[in-house]
């Protein structure tokens, strides 16, 4: 029998958040995603806090920034080759085993002698195992959440990642004051953990029988085919390019916003309120995504986001006082999720399920080397040219980034 006019527009019907958080595995997985993100970030506030205590003021900023460096090159180094062997494992499997290994090696830190080395050696450690979890929960969402409800799903997601930058950053200081310092810490981060690994165990993602007709990986050649895929597919493609833009002004805005803060009106030390105002926008953005976004198409929604970005760096150039840099950064963070989360969902639709492990392989790879370059980069062309204009050169390249992606873009369906 012919399907009914209300059974059709039922069946295209897009899901909200209220219809995602009732698909009892994405709730399982979104769970264990709050505990994870949240115990990545109290983990270097962690360490941060062991050298603190144990070595002098002045050599506390340096081997602080050994503890970055050394949880940024995993994802530089591993990203891509990770995602090969997700692509071959059960994403179940890999996002648990991670989870319960990232919280035992945390968990042995007072085992460990107090030595710099192994605190270094431990952070580059548990980093490696995050470059096999990020692919994995990424690639899991479009094995149990429909395909109408992806773009939700995605924004949950965008803005839990927000929101646990900003408050696992924020409360791992208090939390390991409330339980005596930093020698105890590795109960809270070791904990969230495991407690992440427990409520991924309650998810099932039904792809065991897909793998078994799965060859044995080859990586030179894995790595090839997701190179290759990524070259034959424009929407994908398209979407890279669109990730590695946002990605890489959100970083570059993390610099300049130390510079920016003085000529606002704040202290240096305070432009973190210029990041937070960026972050909630790119929360608020996410959610207001999630509900409305399936209305425009895909690559339109990143032109819209573009727009926002580019005009709110512009209007960062001329900006000095502390009310007008607030809200452009505002709504620089509302344009992030524009582009966030439609080329998020885009790149899970259109990608085939055994590749996804690759393809998100890559995109980790891609998306932490736009982190990391701008950090240095940014620093020393705000120093050649002078904060504003590179502020402003920032703007225009987003625009333009924005209009010529939307041109290639221009024949992809939503």
């Amino acid at each position: 029998m012919a399907p009914t006019t209300q059974d059709s527009s039922q069946q295209h019907k897009t899901l909200g958040f209220r219809d995602v958080l009732r698909n009892r595995n994405f709730l399982f997985l979104w769970s264990g995603q709050v505990f994870s993100q949240l115990a990545d970030k109290i983990f270097l506030v962690y360490m941060i806090a062991l050298i603190a205590v144990h070595f002098t003021e002045a050599l506390t900023a340096q081997l602080s920034s050994g503890i970055m460096i050394a949880s940024s090159v995993p994802a530089i180094l591993f990203g891509s080759v990770a995602g090969v062997y997700v692509d071959r494992w059960p994403k179940k499997t890999v996002l648990i085993v991670s989870n319960l290994l990232r919280g035992l090696f945390v968990l042995v830190v007072p085992f460990l002698p107090v030595q710099y080395a192994f605190w270094l050696a431990l952070t580059f450690l548990v980093s490696t195992l995050t470059q096999f979890f990020a692919p994995a929960e990424t690639a899991a969402i479009p094995l149990i959440v429909e395909r109408r409800g992806l773009l939700s799903a995605n924004s949950l997601f965008t803005a839990t990642m927000m929101v646990a930058a900003v408050v696992g950053f924020a409360i791992g200081e208090p939390l390991l004051s409330l339980i005596g310092g930093a020698d105890d810490g590795h109960w809270i981060v070791g904990g969230a953990y495991v407690i992440a690994s427990l409520l991924i165990g309650f998810m099932h993602t039904g792809e065991k029988e897909s793998l078994k007709h799965r060859p044995e990986p080859n990586l030179a050649k894995d790595l090839r085919e997701g190179f290759v895929y990524l070259k034959q597919n424009a929407g994908v493609r398209f979407a890279f390019v669109q990730l590695v833009v946002l990605y890489s002004v959100i970083a570059a805005l993390t610099i300049l916003a130390i510079n920016l803060a003085p000529a606002i009106g704040l202290k240096q030390e305070q432009f973190g309120f210029l990041l937070a105002s960026a972050s909630g926008g790119l929360v608020a953005g996410a959610i207001a995504v999630g509900k409305f976004g399936n209305r425009l198409p895909r690559p339109s929604l990143a032109l819209v986001g573009a727009i926002l970005m580019g005009a709110a760096l512009i209007g960062l150039y001329w900006a000095s006082n502390v009310w007008s840099a607030l809200s452009l950064t505002l709504l620089l963070g509302l344009g992030g999720a524009c582009i966030g989360v439609p080329m998020q969902t885009l790149i899970q639709e259109q990608t085939p399920e055994q590749m996804r492990g690759k393809v998100f392989g890559l995109q980790n790879n891609l998306v932490n080397i736009a982190l990391s370059l701008p950090l240095v980069l940014a620093e020393r062309a705000a120093a050649l040219f002078g904060l504003r204009p590179v502020i402003l050169a920032l703007g225009l390249v987003v625009l333009l980034a924005g209009f010529v992606s939307k041109w290639f873009s221009r024949d992809l369906s939503k």
